[in-house]
């Protein structure tokens, strides 16, 4: 089967041009991923701390912060229960894509080690379950990162959030702790950090 000279023309021009590769895909390809809208969690069977920031362009804001309050006559299994709902309706409203933990500290005894873990456990279900991203940060690193002191009071850590998310009010001490978290990954992102990330 013959061809015209038109298209035989065509079809030269066509292999004489210089290949273009192929995008690769893969995420490593694409360079480090940059969140802008992050998770923190502070966690605690009584007093769950959440907040959610949206970074972008150099700012960062406060999208939503809450305690998660449980009644100390509330069972565990009902705490646990209102947490993983609670955790699961701030992720369906405002769609983060990475989640920020504190990372375990030395309790003082087993039973706080186990309640704690309980309420740790049921917040990061529900945010894996979302498919975020999830990372863990020691306390002492957030804090070091926010008010530039490793020892810092919760006081402090709460009155450095509310400036640098421009508050009218200091947020609660818990929900401060969460929007640390937050805004100490969303300064992480993208530099190559001393010590890298934990990811869960």
């Amino acid at each position: 089967m013959g061809i015209s000279p038109r298209q035989f023309e065509t079809l030269r021009q066509r292999l004489a041009a210089p290949r273009r590769q192929a995008a690769d895909p893969s995420p490593a390809a694409a360079g480090p991923l940059r969140h802008s809208v992050i998770l923190g969690i502070d966690p605690s069977l009584r007093g769950t701390g959440l907040g959610v920031i949206r970074a972008a362009r150099g700012q960062m804001v406060a999208l939503e912060f809450a305690v998660i309050h449980c009644p100390p006559a509330w069972e565990r299994s009902r705490c646990l229960g209102h947490i993983a709902g609670t955790v699961r309706a701030l992720i369906q409203r405002h769609r983060p894509t990475v989640g920020v933990v504190e990372g375990l500290f030395h309790a003082r005894n087993y039973q706080t080690a186990l309640i704690l873990g309980e309420a740790r456990g049921a917040s990061l279900a529900v945010a894996a379950e979302a498919g975020l991203v999830l990372y863990e940060l020691a306390p002492r690193r957030v804090k070091q990162a926010i008010v530039g002191y490793g020892a810092a009071s919760k006081t402090a850590v709460a009155k450095m959030v509310q400036r640098l998310l421009n508050l009218a009010e200091e947020p609660p001490s818990d929900a401060a702790d969460a929007l640390a978290l937050a805004l100490a990954f969303a300064q992480e992102q993208g530099r190559a950090p001393l010590s890298p990330l934990k990811r869960l």
